[in-house]
């Protein structure tokens, strides 16, 4: 990023980074994105590449960058490892702080997306006790 946040350069998988930032791949692209990645061809893995759509935007000057701040945490879950090291985390930080993480029904009630009335109607329904208490504890 040049020194007002904007993307200058994707770097993928460098042996030496450039920077300390990285690309967690959680991408939003507008509808351009159909005709981008119908003009790629596979790269020398004879993969189609993510950074070579990302690429494009930069080339264009489309390409905004959002940087999470603390208390944001990025969780690998590309291996049978990684995936374990995240579910040991996401479970001791939802037991540690009584809170749920990525709740759809809380962050969609919070966010102003529902009514309580529905939030309400989705709490009463949910299937699995525990998530019940927890959403309708949340009215409280």
């Amino acid at each position: 990023l040049d020194q007002d946040g904007t993307p200058v350069r994707i770097e993928e998988k460098p042996v030496t980074p450039s920077s300390d930032l990285a690309v967690i791949g959680l991408y939003f692209f507008d509808t351009d994105v159909v005709e981008i990645a119908r003009g790629l061809e596979p790269s020398s893995r004879g993969e189609y590449e993510i950074v070579d759509v990302i690429d494009d935007y930069l080339q264009r000057s489309a390409l905004t960058v959002v940087q999470l701040g603390r208390g944001v945490a990025w969780l690998d879950a590309g291996t049978p490892d990684s995936l374990h090291d995240a579910s040991a985390y996401v479970r001791t930080m939802e037991a540690r702080q009584g809170l749920k993480i990525a709740c759809l029904e809380e962050i969609a009630f919070r966010k102003g997306f529902i009514s309580q009335g529905q939030f309400v109607e989705l709490a009463e329904n949910a299937t699995n006790p525990d998530d019940r208490n927890y959403l309708l504890g949340l009215l409280q």
